[in-house]
């Protein structure tokens, strides 16, 4: 498809889609584009992107492509590498309305839908001392249906535990529309009499396979290491029932036989005792030697990390000290982990295991560390390896991620003459990495695909892989699926006779080859060198994306508008069309962003925080937000700056005012605004939101622990009048209470912490208002003698990034509570219950763990929605387009409890966001904490 045909979808493949899906359909361009783009190295733009709420649905979408001719592909997570979830037929988003999760027999068994993350899942399971057996790097943001469809494996499972063995059964739809539960006692039953010529000819493909011994001794061959590569045919040894071989059949098989509505797995052991440690060989031959003694020895991980995973892993903040201090030369490393179910035998295990550290050729002592954050940072940068090398590539560049499993006794020779080949064929930087103890290492590549003659190089350098692979008895796919990038190769490492099983396969279920054509069987031999993706440079926060998507599931957008991935790929798209000079398509993308990428982005930061590369898209926004308003904007925003005080009253009294009159009013009365000027001009008022605080005002202090900044957000908004009394009123009540004595400055009123301007862009605003408070608080602290002590979480973080160069320390209110107060307090008089949501900004701030203690103090049970995300009220955010916040607390707003005995966060704002999510009072926890610890009448 031509770049100008984006703008010109087809109507009468519309019209059928939006028969089979009512509302789900979109073929703007924005959303054709960016959903083309995934973790991989090929971009197809699809006609048109559904998004089906149900089975139904699907089953009905199935029914269109097959009366049709509709190429359709399932794409759910997009964390795929090996181009199995782009196309150019129909995308079909699975991740949206597919996120269910239920627990069964005590987390024995989980039933899932594919759109719900591996995290997510174990978060659930997690209370029952239980998880998946498969352990992708990637569990972030991975769904169940990649998991499903790419027979995902991971770092600790190898091939016992891997989707194959653990899915118990699934709920299929097929290609002709038919849905089967295969996990009813009657099952194969219903087969055979909804789909009678697929019955048949698995059983007639169990059979031939059967029948043939080179062909059973090949599949044992192969499926003894780990293997993704074409379709899974030890189900036919493993299985004789046609439905047993169906399920199978479908692990592995990435969206080309069916569409896997549910899936239900037994689940595995979550061990809670662990212990972690990086060991540091001085080369590959060490570390590899070393392989069978620490599988002996019962680590349940073994991951390997050559010299150049090394250096990349050097650069991350939460390196280790004898990491970052290692002069990396020709050395490798193993990831190490024990896990137990109790202290006691973990420490068994690692007491064992201090002897066989000392007797390992290791280049600097070994260790084993059950400390929680120490074992965090190594998992991060392990988990974290691929995004981190792939993002420190030159400018323009794609990355490509393969994956390949040989026998463990041929992994040393199997590396080596893989580093030879990066060598012969330019290839400088490249790494090796993965999962040590079964055979499987991943190889990083970075491209220029701009460049034909880098084409013929990378096509090169593949054939010559193959053939490595290959000659070691390996499998060319381990983990990420075959894909487009080897569904050429998929004969040569199976033989005529089994790829001709796979090909009857793909006949028998998916007739007319509309499911994700192209991927996993092609008899294209360029198949896998066409439609790859080229990356322009752009900008700093763009360049660096690999597209990894591991962002989207912390979005609050992601559900309403777009992702952080997507603004940035859209980014790129733009781009290629100015270079291109294609002006009609670089003007619908312009306006199409600026509601979906600039209006209702939250500039939260959450992506930044599941980021491996570190990318805060809010940045990007903030710029272009900066670039948008223009002098008059800017100069607009220095004058809110200068007359504060003033701004903040003449909020507070407008909020006032709404609520003395009749809600209808107020509410027209925006509603005109907006029609008028726009939504986002003009705030939304809604009849839940309260009347305007008070004016803020300085305290004087004799001997002063700390200065207290009350945020302005208590000005504007005031307390709700059935939940509190105010943060400002109970952090002083506190304090005085707890016998800590705080000075607040002395021009408080007209101080900020300067989100505001920041998050709108308003560079000039901000400026006036960094200089007002930095000369303010060098004065309030005594030139930073004290510390400054601020009652929401947005504005503990805003100041701490206004003062990162000043020598003061920032401390929001809810961790002085933890760390000074609760200390000095008489014992609360707990409550029952507290519904408790965490911030964005207390994420980043790391103060959820203080928050979390200061909740247990107050009440016997507290909980935290285990789908809790940012609110995106963002200020204003939820004021201008509450439809923003509506989408963000949906989940969560579903999984609050109904009749807690209190509810609360840590930001103003996002109290307002809930309480407007959930029809309940949330107040600050501060004053939850007050109210516990206030002394009772005589």
């Amino acid at each position: 498809m031509s770049r100008t045909d984006l703008l010109v979808p087809d109507p009468t493949l519309l019209a059928r889609l939006a028969a089979a899906a009512p509302g789900a359909v979109s073929a703007r361009v924005s959303d054709r584009l960016s959903f083309a783009h995934d973790a991989s190295h090929y971009l197809l733009v699809p006609q048109a992107v559904v998004t089906p709420r149900d089975a139904a649905q699907m089953a009905a979408l199935l029914r269109v492509s097959t009366a049709h001719g509709l190429p359709l592909t399932f794409r759910s997570g997009g964390t795929s590498l090996s181009g199995q979830a782009t196309n150019d037929g129909v995308l079909v988003d699975t991740r949206r309305h597919f996120r269910g999760i239920e627990i069964l027999d005590d987390g024995a068994r989980v039933r899932v839908q594919p759109g719900a993350t591996v995290r997510a899942v174990n978060t659930r399971l997690a209370r029952h001392g239980r998880k998946l057996g498969p352990d992708p790097a990637s569990e972030s943001a991975c769904t169940i249906g990649g998991v499903v469809a790419n027979n995902s494996s991971g770092m600790a499972c190898g091939t016992e535990l891997n989707t194959y063995r653990t899915l118990e059964s699934a709920v299929l739809v097929l290609p002709s529309g038919s849905v089967l539960d295969t996990g009813t006692p009657d099952a194969d039953d219903r087969l055979r009499t909804l789909e009678p010529e697929i019955y048949q000819g698995l059983a007639r493909l169990r059979d031939r396979v059967r029948g043939n011994p080179a062909s059973v001794e090949t599949i044992r061959h192969l499926y003894a290491i780990k293997n993704t590569m074409g379709y899974g045919l030890n189900s036919f040894v493993d299985h004789t029932r046609p439905v047993d071989i169906l399920t199978r059949l479908v692990i592995g098989s990435e969206g080309t036989l069916a569409f896997v509505a549910e899936a239900t797995f037994h689940t595995v052991p979550a061990h809670p005792h662990a212990a972690t440690g990086l060991l540091l060989f001085p080369d590959l031959a060490a570390a590899t030697g070393a392989l069978q003694e620490l599988v002996r020895a019962g680590f349940a991980t073994v991951e390997l990390l050559d010299a150049t995973s090394l250096r990349v892993a050097q650069r991350d903040p939460q390196a280790t000290r004898d990491l970052r201090e290692l002069a990396v030369l020709d050395h490798a490393a193993l990831l190490v982990e024990h896990q137990q179910p109790t202290a006691e035998e973990l420490q068994e295990r690692t007491e064992a295991a201090v002897g066989l550290l000392a007797d390992l050729p290791l280049a600097a002592p070994g260790r084993l560390s059950t400390d929680a954050g120490i074992r965090a940072a190594l998992w991060h940068i392990r988990k974290g390896l691929y995004a981190a090398v792939a993002g420190a590539r030159p400018s323009g560049t794609t990355a490509l991620l393969e994956d390949i499993a040989v026998p463990v006794d041929r992994l040393l020779p199997a590396c080596t003459a893989l580093t030879r080949l990066f060598e012969r064929h330019g290839y400088a930087g490249s790494v090796v990495f993965g999962h040590a103890k079964d055979g499987n290492v991943h190889f990083l590549l970075n491209e220029d695909f701009h460049r034909p003659e880098r084409v013929t190089r990378y096509l090169r350098f593949t054939d010559d892989m193959v053939d490595l692979v290959l000659g070691h008895g390996g499998t060319l796919k381990a983990e990420h699926g075959t894909g487009r990038i080897m569904a050429p190769y998929v004969r040569r490492q199976y033989g005529d006779e089994l790829y001709d099983v796979m090909c009857e396969i793909k006949r028998l279920i998916d007739p007319h080859a509309l499911l994700n054509p192209g991927v996993l069987l092609s008899d294209d031999p360029t198949i896998h060198i066409r439609h790859l993706k080229s990356t322009p440079t752009v900008e700093t926060e763009v360049d660096r994306c690999v597209e990894c998507g591991y962002c989207e599931p912390v979005c609050p957008s992601q559900d309403l508008t777009t992702t952080p991935r997507r603004r940035i790929v859209l980014r790129r798209e733009m781009a290629r069309a100015k270079a291109t000079g294609d002006t009609d398509l670089l003007a619908r993308l312009e306006s199409e962003y600026q509601y979906d990428a600039v209006d209702t982005c939250a500039v939260d930061g959450m992506c930044k925080t599941a980021c491996p590369v570190l990318i805060d898209t809010g940045d990007l926004t903030r710029r272009l937000r900066a670039e948008q308003l223009g002098r008059t904007g800017q100069k607009a925003g220095a004058y809110a700056a200068r007359h504060w005080d003033g701004v903040t009253r003449a909020a507070s009294a407008g909020l006032t005012a709404a609520r003395a009159v009749p809600a209808i009013l107020p509410t027209r009365a925006t509603a005109a605004g907006r029609a008028m000027l726009g939504a986002g001009v003009v705030p939304a008022w809604s009849p839940e939101l309260p009347r305007g605080g008070s004016r803020r005002r300085p305290l004087m202090a004799e001997r002063p622990e700390a200065v207290y900044f009350p945020a302005c957000l208590s000005t504007m908004f005031g307390p709700d009048p059935t939940a509190g009394s105010g943060v400002h009123d109970a952090f002083l009540a506190l304090c005085a209470r707890a016998d800590v004595e705080v000075r607040v400055p002395e021009r408080i009123a007209s101080l900020c912490c300067g989100t505001p301007w920041k998050s709108k862009g308003m560079t000039d605003g901000y400026a006036v208002m960094h200089e007002r408070a930095v000369s303010a608080l060098r004065q309030a602290t005594d030139d930073g003698a004290l510390p400054v002590v601020v009652d929401a979480t947005s504005c503990t973080e805003g100041l701490a990034r206004m003062f990162a160069e000043e020598r003061l320390q920032i401390v929001d209110a809810v961790a002085f509570a933890d760390a000074v107060l609760l200390p000095r307090l008489p014992t609360a008089r707990r409550i029952p219950s507290l519904v408790i949501h965490p911030t964005c900004s207390s994420t980043q701030l790391g103060i959820d763990p203080a928050l979390m203690r200061v909740a247990t103090a107050i009440a016997e049970n507290v909980e935290q929605p285990q789908d809790w995300s940012c609110c995106a009220f963002a200020g204003d955010r939820g004021l201008l387009h509450p439809e923003l916040t509506a989408s963000a607390t949906a989940g969560e707003a579903r999984a609050v409890r109904a009749h807690a005995a209190a509810y609360a966060s840590v930001n103003r704002t996002c109290e307002l966001g809930m309480t407007r999510a959930t029809g309940h009072p949330y107040q600050h926890l501060l004053e939850v904490l007050e109210e516990v610890t206030r002394p009772l009448p005589d």
